[in-house]
């Protein structure tokens, strides 16, 4: 389901659109890596962390790999964090706790405390605390959305740190991520290798857990803005997913958009990387970036 998340990000890279800028634009980015967030465990968890120079404040993205929620590694965003950084924004790539070692809600409390983190040091990195947004591709489009949907739900909070602060973010960018585990089996080609290592069990198993980790059953309408981007050839996570996902939350009465990228796999490469990233950046742009 979520194995060829680095054909998406291999794809990013190959926009190179960093590169492209005016070495003026690069030169006011300012990089600081291995970063520790949270230390859940004694795991130590670190981000990477591209920002503007200048007091700011700036908006912040929060980008979060995917790899079937056991694998995948931060640095597969350094490129785009750079990217984002060179469009005005404080953006940064983070670790989690991955499965089987860390099933659900492992993952989840660190991305919480990732967004609780950045506000607790919003003056040290010039963030402004009240527009963070959050991306991420297929298992990290899943976390993504799971925190635009669960900003109000104690229950996964965690114990990560900063709990004075709020783990709600104002908007998210969801590619290819799923939106409902109980629907995922006969319709992926890995799922049923991967949810029983993240959910403790298969869906005969473990129906409840599936239930509880799908982000179509937190929607409220205090869901935060969303664009989903998936591709209609998606053999890992179902086109559909994201069709259910867009149609609750509009229910719900929340600002959401769904681009359709015909042909398009589980990865995007070529054109349809390039569409992506365009419509991320103007998503961003629209929500986060005030008038």
């Amino acid at each position: 389901m979520f194995r060829k998340i680095a054909t998406l990000l291999a794809a990013w890279t190959a926009v190179t659109l960093l590169a492209s800028l005016p070495v003026r634009a690069q030169d006011a980015v300012v990089v600081e890596n291995e970063i520790e967030y949270t230390n859940p465990d004694n795991q130590h968890l670190k981000l990477n962390m591209a920002r503007p120079k200048g007091d700011g404040p700036f908006p912040a993205i929060l980008c979060i790999h995917g790899g079937g929620f056991r694998a995948g590694s931060r640095q597969g965003y350094d490129g785009l964090i750079k990217r984002l950084a060179a469009q005005g924004y404080v953006a940064a790539t983070v670790s989690y706790r991955l499965a089987p070692k860390y099933p659900f809600p492992a993952a989840i409390h660190d991305v919480k405390a990732a967004v609780r983190w950045l506000r607790a040091n919003a003056a040290k990195y010039h963030v402004d605390p009240v527009r963070i947004g959050v991306t991420g591709g297929s298992a990290g489009g899943h976390l993504a959305q799971f925190l635009g949907v669960t900003a109000d739900v104690k229950a996964f909070e965690g114990e990560g740190g900063h709990p004075e602060q709020s783990s709600r973010v104002q908007a998210v960018v969801n590619f290819y991520g799923p939106s409902d585990f109980t629907q995922s089996y006969g319709k992926s080609v890995d799922a049923a290798e991967v949810l029983p290592l993240f959910l403790g069990g298969n869906l005969e198993q473990a129906r409840q857990r599936h239930v509880v980790a799908s982000p179509l059953y937190w929607v409220t309408p205090h869901a935060a803005p969303t664009l989903i981007v998936h591709g209609t050839k998606d053999n890992y996570v179902a086109y559909e997913q994201a069709t259910w996902m867009h149609d609750r939350l509009k229910a719900a009465g929340v600002a959401v958009e769904l681009l359709t990228l015909e042909g398009a796999g589980h990865g995007f490469s070529g054109e349809a990387a390039q569409k992506a990233e365009a419509a991320l950046l103007a998503f961003f742009d629209r929500v986060l970036k005030r008038k």
